[in-house]
């Protein structure tokens, strides 16, 4: 940073009783009053008057008193900038930096302390250091431009703020070979000791000192030159985003205990607001990870709704490119709230849900769009299994988002049942009507055989889906050996396993001892039927057979029937586990004997 230093005597100011005074064997003969303060000077034994214009006039005007006050309420730059003036013109030396030039230069011009009234006047070396050191300058340049916002219109006015942009923007376009002058750059792993080439982005961290609106201004020219690649105004975009904006993507505070003030948050709002308008439209000029950032901030921050669409149809457009890490938000952490903000990935996800139904039907045999909706796909399930480890999670949520998606982004339900058996295992108070609707959503016609082979033995799930496992299990292997082999009447009936500890294990990653433990096992007896028994049980709409499915809500009524019959006796047995092996026990020879009364 560079200095001007004017004058050569002392500073003999002092302070006495809100009074500035200068020392001087001279009585004062003027009083100059601004605000609150009181300078007791002297007209003509030191050049005040002769070298300030606009005092000449004043004090021409008061006639032939002995003191004469002057009031300058409305001095830009107030009390300090006056100060410095006035020992200018007594002699006393000052320095002059880009830190109190602007005050400083529209004081001097307030008071017409310029050529015309005095040669080698305060304006006219002000100029001089400001065309010749400051605008030269990188750093000096963009202090001096934020020091403009205090006096924004009479910045405006002398033509400090324009000069100041145009010299940034001149630099900004310098190729990053010809950058001689040093700059701020503190990404995480960068030295400069180990890179002599200069970063296309070096000049990003400077200019986020700015106020919002010389950012705006600033960013608003460098785009009007139509020289820099929209990449790098949203690099700029987002490093002033980090360094003015919350970040949500850290634990925060409960909202009731968060001491930011109105003011401070509508200051937030507009920071955001305005970043958001500045986003270039290419696509690519920032990634979906800021946008969704932008967008938990904005929700956050209570944002205009305008906002929030805007960065949802943002996101919307590069969601595939997203991570996990991308979408985990916390929440405020108050009891009995869930701690991830799952609501923002379901509204991104349903926008992006509308914008695949507009397109044209054949876009579902298209290569590339397949490959598109079924990574968003992988992204929601592995983003399921990350907040399906959430103690306080809603099942509500993970339904909601699991629903989200189309059939048609899954290729298998492997990962999905994987975040299912997580949210089991972390919440086994879950309520049984819970569970269903958990698992409701699986596919169980989707899942591996590795997979089924896990959840036919896993105790956390509902009986209504081990059965439709076991069901679907057998319908596929018959196809496969050719025996059209159907479950039999038997399905459910208490008997030792027969599958072996080491048949169909899966390594999920998760505890198998709950699942696998002295519990009774579930496994399938096959059993073959009549061609007429397989074409009743078959059903065009993937689910259970109508006959299964009746004795199965048998089955379960009766299991709800003996815990309630339990409880009321208060006996303290331990009820029997009902196997899926013995759902149709009861109905088996009756159906037998119907479809042997038809034959006949």
């Amino acid at each position: 940073m560079k200095f001007m230093k004017l004058g050569t005597r002392p500073d003999t100011f002092y302070t006495e009783e809100a009074t500035r005074t200068v020392i001087s064997d001279i009585p004062s003969d003027i009083v100059i009053q601004i605000n609150d303060t009181n300078y007791l000077l002297h007209k003509l034994q030191f050049p005040l008057l002769p070298k300030c214009g606009l005092l000449q006039r004043l004090c021409s005007d008061s006639g032939d008193s002995d003191i004469v006050t002057i009031e300058l309420h409305d001095l830009p730059g107030g009390e300090d900038a006056f100060e410095l003036c006035a020992k200018f013109c007594y002699g006393i030396m000052i320095n002059v930096s880009a830190h109190n030039f602007v005050a400083l230069f529209c004081a001097a011009k307030f008071l017409r302390m310029t050529e015309s009234v005095e040669k080698g006047n305060l304006v006219l070396k002000l100029e001089a250091f400001f065309m010749s050191c400051i605008l030269e300058g990188w750093k000096d340049s963009i202090i001096t431009l934020q020091n403009t916002s205090k006096l924004p219109e009479w910045s405006e006015t002398y033509g400090i703020t324009r000069k100041c942009i145009d010299s940034i923007v001149e630099k900004i376009l310098t190729p990053p070979a010809k950058v001689s002058w040093s700059y701020t750059y503190t990404r995480p792993g960068y030295s400069k000791k180990h890179h002599h080439s200069v970063p296309k982005d070096w000049w990003t961290e400077d200019i986020s000192d700015l106020d919002i609106d010389l950012f705006r201004c600033l960013i608003t020219a460098i785009r009007s030159t139509y020289m820099l690649s929209p990449q790098l105004i949203g690099e700029a975009l987002h490093v002033y985003a980090s360094r003015w904006l919350p970040d949500t993507t850290k634990n925060r505070p409960p909202e009731s205990s968060v001491s930011q003030t109105e003011e401070l948050m509508e200051k937030n709002r507009r920071v955001l607001e305005t970043i958001v308008s500045m986003i270039p439209g290419e696509r690519e000029s920032v990634s979906v990870g800021f946008m969704l950032r932008l967008l938990s901030i904005a929700n956050y921050l209570g944002a205009s709704p305008m906002t929030k669409t805007e960065l949802i149809r943002r996101s919307t457009l590069q969601f595939e490119e997203a991570t996990v890490n991308d979408l985990l938000f916390p929440l405020p952490s108050t009891s009995g709230r869930h701690s991830y903000d799952i609501d923002l990935v379901v509204s991104v996800l349903e926008s992006l849900v509308v914008l695949w139904r507009r397109i044209s039907p054949t876009a579902s045999e298209n290569s590339q769009f397949l490959v598109s909706i079924r990574k968003v796909g992988k992204l929601i399930d592995s983003y399921l299994l990350v907040v399906a480890k959430d103690v306080n999670m809603p099942v509500s949520k993970i339904v909601s988002l699991a629903e989200a998606l189309p059939d048609i982004a899954r290729l298998d339900h492997d990962d999905l049942y994987k975040a299912i058996n997580s949210y089991l295992k972390e919440h086994p108070d879950l309520s049984k009507a819970d569970k269903k609707r958990l698992c409701r959503i699986l596919d169980c016609q989707k899942l591996s055989p590795e997979v089924r082979a896990h959840a036919v033995k896993n105790e956390r799930l509902p009986l209504r889906t081990v059965v439709q496992v076991l069901f679907f299990e057998q319908e596929k292997g018959s196809k496969e050996t050719g025996n059209k082999l159907l479950l039999p009447p038997e399905l459910i009936r208490n008997h030792t396993p027969t599958i072996g500890d080491d048949q169909g294990k899966l390594k999920l990653g998760l505890d198998e001892k709950s699942s696998r433990g002295e519990s009774t096992r579930r496994t399938i007896t096959p059993a073959g039927n009549t061609e007429k028994d397989q074409n009743k049980m078959k059903r065009s709409d993937g689910k259970l057979p109508l006959e299964l499915e009746k004795k199965l809500i048998i089955a379960e009524t009766e299991e709800t029937e003996s815990e309630k019959g339990k409880e009321i006796r208060g006996e303290g047995m331990s009820r029997s586990k009902l196997d899926p092996k013995r759902i149709i026990t009861k109905g088996s020879r009756s159906d037998n004997s119907r479809d042997k009364g038809r034959d006949r």
